[in-house]
């Protein structure tokens, strides 16, 4: 009877997790997205984007915001759950009965553990793919002008090479009435203009092009110097009057147009794991090569200022007596050269010194930005393990904090999970700079938050597995007495020795 009713403890437990759990994730995520639209909302707006295009970008901007969503909702999820079951003395009867925390844990330990494989997959596969789609798409987005409208009383620029303006709109029929429209498609300012009382405009069904149907016009249009004819010198203006026009105009650059994705294939955050290690190596293979460069640059050039500088001794004033090995000494070599040789090697060294100076500060430009590169690259390949075991660590803090402070719903577990997470993501960012600055290497700055948080959840485990009052304000008020107690019996005894 012991088996079965574990297993509908098991049961109990993961339904009470799974359904906080997918609220706040979805929660989180539609947070995290929203915030994301604010930051661009001025390149989405007034697009006139389908709703294929705008339900496709938010799928791929929901999918990348995924690695932020999941530990903090594991975390909310597993405060509420274990807060549920202590406020409701749920816990405290199954403690009763014999089951240990670990017992009641155990369910959820092996889902966050599955779950934190699945995060490692995630954000190994699906992850760079959904970011190079979604920033391809942005961009493409970004790239495209604005929805045609054209407002009254002002000028719309928005069609390139030409300036409209109209006086007044009808809602009732859809007319234009005073339309005034500026052609610069030659580039020679206001040459051409035409003028009508009254007009519609429509766009193609494709879009692509603007069709105007003008009214009882005119069009005034300045004839070029280069264009005019031996009549047109005496006339160089033409005047058109017309009862009815049509004029069809390009729409450039109002459609969506969808560029390369292989443009953004090259960053480090839309990259698999095996990717972002084959641009670790090369990258470290460049690097390598412009050290070594450096090296050899500076020993050649030298050898040959020694080799051109330095005179060859006369043919046969050498003994076989005086072919003696001695120790060279620079200051006695150079002293041994007459004037001219002397000049000339001064001016040769400072040529060379002044050539490798700027080889060597090129050199090392180069290589700067190749590490700063490099650290790119490094701190995503340790992003893709720091996910899944954020995820863990996680769970490990929210369960038992969720055993011990015994309070349910959204209010205090939020607030808590919220506090944990800033920590989580200050740490995370703090460490992040230091390996882009390169003065931490990338292990060390991309797993600290990591480092920090793995003892608390173990210290909070243990504290709730033997249910220690942690939470109690009065364990800490004694605590605080004891040691003002000790610090005054030691003043006292200071001062009276």
């Amino acid at each position: 009877m012991y088996i079965p009713a574990l297993k509908r403890l098991h049961i109990l437990v993961l339904r009470s997790f799974l359904g906080p759990f997918i609220l706040t994730f979805l929660l989180v995520v539609f947070i995290l997205v929203m915030q994301f639209l604010f930051r661009y909302i001025n390149d989405l707006i007034g697009k006139g984007l389908e709703m294929g295009v705008i339900a496709e970008f938010l799928l791929y901007l929901s999918t990348s915001m995924v690695p932020m969503a999941l530990p903090l909702a594991l975390l909310m999820a597993a405060l509420m759950t274990f807060g549920n079951l202590g406020e409701y003395n749920e816990l405290t009867a199954l403690k009763s009965s014999g089951i240990s925390l670990q017992r009641i844990m155990m369910p959820l330990i092996i889902l966050t553990l599955v779950i934190s494989i699945a995060a490692f997959f995630f954000s190994n596969y699906v992850l760079p793919v959904a970011n190079l789609k979604m920033r391809s798409l942005l961009w493409d987005i970004q790239r495209q002008k604005p929805e045609f409208q054209i407002a009254e009383g002002i000028f719309y620029n928005g069609i390139e090479g030409y300036s409209i303006r109209i006086g007044d709109k009808s809602s009732k029929n859809g007319m234009f009435y005073h339309i005034r429209i500026y052609d610069h498609t030659e580039h020679q300012g206001n040459t051409t203009v035409t003028y009508a009382d009254s007009g519609t405009m429509k766009l193609t069904s494709d879009e692509r092009y603007l069709v105007m149907t003008l009214y009882n016009g005119r069009t005034y249009a300045e004839i070029q110097a280069e264009r005019r004819t031996r009549r047109d010198y005496s006339y160089p203006m033409r005047r058109d009057k017309f009862q009815e026009q049509v004029m069809t105009i390009e729409m450039t650059g109002f459609g969506l147009d969808r560029s390369d994705e292989s443009l953004f294939r090259g960053n480090y955050n839309m990259l698999s794991l095996a990717q972002l290690k084959h641009f670790e190596d090369s990258i470290s293979n460049d690097i390598n090569i412009i050290n070594q460069g450096v090296i050899e640059a500076i020993n050649r050039t030298t050898y040959h200022i020694y080799k051109r500088a330095v005179p060859p001794p006369p043919i046969g004033t050498v003994n076989k007596q005086e072919m003696i090995v001695h120790k060279l000494n620079l200051d006695s070599l150079f002293n041994s050269l007459s004037k001219p040789y002397k000049l000339q090697m001064i001016t040769q060294a400072l040529s060379q010194a002044r050539s490798n100076l700027n080889y060597v500060t090129t050199s090392f430009m180069n290589k700067d930005s190749k590490v700063r590169r490099l650290r790119r690259y490094q701190i995503e390949i340790q992003r893709k393990f720091t996910l899944s075991f954020a995820c863990f660590i996680f769970f490990f803090i929210g369960a038992p904090l969720g055993a011990i402070i015994r309070k349910g719903g959204l209010g205090m577990p939020t607030v808590i999970s919220v506090l944990f997470f800033l920590v989580y993501y200050v740490i995370s960012l703090s460490g992040e700079k230091f390996v882009r600055e390169s003065i931490i290497p990338p292990f060390h700055g991309m797993w600290v938050s990591t480092i920090v948080l793995f003892p608390i959840g173990i210290y909070l485990t243990y504290k709730a597995a033997t249910d220690s009052a942690i939470m109690n304000m009065e364990t800490y008020t004694n605590m605080l007495r004891k040691i003002k107690r000790y610090l005054r019996y030691n003043f006292i005894k200071l001062r009276y020795s």
